[in-house]
């Protein structure tokens, strides 16, 4: 609207019907930008530099000094609850193996707990929080570098390493990093030797057929000098029965016979 205007004073002429009245572009002047940082002069900071605060050094190293005293929490149920539950873990199974906590899916994690349920192998995931107390102050304390970070255990009352290893060669990407078999603690390479050796049916099967082998060959060893030694005294009997002369059944040998006279 101005610009009709200014076009109108112009030309001094009134715009015509079906016409549209003349545009004309203003410029306004710009504005000056404040929000550039003004360089400080330079006798201001040669004077700011002298006029600096340098506070004083303290006598005693803040390092040496004792720390405050933190404030004791109280444990809440749910903490209470978490510990007797470890407890319960790792007192009632014999397997219990490590394993890193990896970002995986719902669906995933799900499938893969219900592969282990089907070997009766539990996971279980516990916060550090509670977890490293209970172990510090246990016999298995040497499992302590195994818990960084996120981790989940995998447990079980019997050692069913084998399925458990073929189960987790399907995830490569949650890594076993070890754990304890029977109070005995096992590295990754341990759970995977552990898992090549033979059933315990098997093992004993061996045994039983090796001893019972031994048994065979003492008793033989053992027999075969009393039947050799009977053996023995049988022929010796023997001789002398046909050695001696015949017996008559009164007991007294018969007289020899007599020559007739001639």
């Amino acid at each position: 609207m101005a610009a009709a205007v200014v076009g109108m004073l112009r030309g001094g002429l009134l715009p015509q019907a079906g016409r549209l009245p003349t545009l004309q572009t203003v410029r306004c002047g710009s504005k000056a930008v404040t929000r550039h940082r003004r360089v400080m002069h330079f006798e201001r900071q040669k004077l700011m530099a002298v006029t600096e605060y340098i506070p004083p050094k303290p006598a005693v190293n803040p390092r040496c000094l004792i720390p405050p005293l933190r404030p004791t929490q109280e444990e809440t149920g749910l903490i209470r609850l978490l510990r007797r539950e470890i407890a319960t873990v790792f007192r009632d199974n014999r397997m219990i193996a490590v394993c890193q906590n990896v970002a995986m899916s719902a669906e995933d994690k799900l499938l893969m707990r219900h592969r282990l349920r089907k070997h009766k192998i539990l996971m279980k995931v516990f916060p550090n929080q509670v977890l490293k107390p209970f172990l510090e102050n246990s016999k298995y304390q040497n499992l302590l570098p195994l818990f960084v970070g996120h981790n989940l255990l995998l447990v079980s009352e019997e050692p069913k390493v084998t399925e458990m290893v073929r189960i987790l060669k399907g995830v490569p990407f949650l890594p076993l990093l070890g754990g304890c078999i029977d109070d005995t603690i096992l590295s990754s390479q341990g759970f995977i030797n552990y898992s090549k050796l033979p059933s315990l049916a098997l093992v004993r099967g061996e045994l039983v057929g090796g001893l019972a082998l031994l048994m065979a060959q003492t008793h033989s060893l053992l027999q075969h000098q009393p039947l050799q030694l009977t053996a023995l005294l049988d022929q010796h009997v023997r001789q002398q029965h046909e050695a001696d002369p015949v017996m008559p059944a009164s007991g007294q040998p018969n007289p020899p016979d007599s020559v007739p006279d001639s």
